[in-house]
């Protein structure tokens, strides 16, 4: 089998990237070739400054090394540095409805927040991330539960390219953990936690201190009851059931039976606790790499040169079967 998955540079990780997407990442290397990369190229469709960027996707590959990725173990590499990617997402726009990308949620949420200019990349950025995975024609794409709408998509290009000129790409799945999927702000459990459209005080970050992790869940928002379940009107104490899942490994069920007797307070400490215990390694680790940039880009353009090499013979399959460039190009 398969994996690949991809993750931007921009902004601070927090728990919801954590849970969601880079433990899948770690996992995945034991299921089988795992590909993931830092889609530096996304990062460019909505306004950025060059040197940060640089500097996030460093900050991204430090980030993920601690976490877990080994780059001995599995594929990882910066997007632009693999220019199969963007040729191929050229090649793929003659097999994408323009309706499709208008109907993209993100599309929406993002051109709507910007005030100067909504790029023709924004509006492609599904292409290039289908381009992303199809490339290396992956059988999965572990993603968190807000990509739903974006593999279903790329998965209609590989169909449609398929059904036009011949049976060339992988159609993937997608790999969504039935835990920690979707953690939502702390502040405002109907909103999903971001580091854009979130709140500050509702949003954990991966490399946070312990007391301001504690802080922040000590404030979070539950509700008028007392007891540790989850159910309708209860959205606040149920993202925190679903954190304490995720993070120490146990069901819904499991986290309820244990807290049955507890006090919201009591909880939301324990949940606190049990958040620090996970991400102090990752802090501690991260300090270590982050200032050694060497080695960090060494492992990059090695993963980059291990990319290539598999995506390189697909695109030059996508070429033959569209018919573009010489016969052999």
């Amino acid at each position: 089998m398969r994996i690949f998955s991809g993750i931007q540079p921009t902004g601070r990780k927090h728990l919801g990237n954590l849970l969601g997407a880079i433990d899948q990442y770690v996992a995945g290397q034991d299921r089988g070739e795992a590909l993931y990369c830092i889609v530096d190229l996304h990062a460019t469709t909505v306004p950025y400054d060059p040197v940060e960027l640089r500097e996030r996707t460093l900050d991204t590959a430090a980030l993920l090394i601690a976490a877990g990725l080994d780059p001995e173990r599995c594929i990882f590499f910066r997007q632009g540095d693999v220019r199969e990617h963007t040729e191929l997402c050229w090649l793929l726009c003659s097999v994408t409805a323009w309706g499709d990308l208008n109907r993209m949620h993100q599309f929406k949420e993002k051109a709507g927040s910007e005030r100067d200019l909504v790029s023709a990349g924004l509006f492609l950025y599904p292409v290039l991330q289908a381009a992303d995975v199809l490339a290396y024609r992956a059988d999965e794409v572990p993603v968190g539960d807000d990509q739903r709408q974006h593999i279903e998509l790329m998965r209609d290009i590989a169909e449609r390219f398929n059904a036009r000129f011949g049976e060339t790409l992988v159609v993937p799945e997608h790999r969504i953990p039935a835990i920690g999927a979707r953690i939502m702000d702390l502040q405002h459990p109907d909103r999903k936690m971001s580091t854009t459209g979130g709140s500050e005080q509702g949003t954990v970050y991966v490399l946070e201190e312990p007391a301001a992790i504690l802080k922040k869940f000590r404030s979070a928002v539950t509700d008028s009851g007392s007891e540790v379940r989850r159910g309708e009107g209860k959205e606040g104490i149920g993202n925190l059931i679903e954190i304490y899942a995720a993070v120490t490994g146990d069901d819904h069920e499991a986290v309820e039976t244990r807290f049955a007797e507890a006090r919201y307070g009591d909880f939301k400490t324990a949940v606190a606790e049990a958040v620090t215990e996970r991400l102090a390694p990752i802090r501690e680790r991260y300090a270590e790499l982050r200032p050694d940039e060497a080695t960090l880009e060494a492992a990059l353009k090695l993963g980059a040169e291990r990319a290539t090499e598999i995506a390189a013979p697909t695109l030059a399959d996508v070429r033959a079967a569209m018919g573009v460039g010489p016969v052999g190009s």
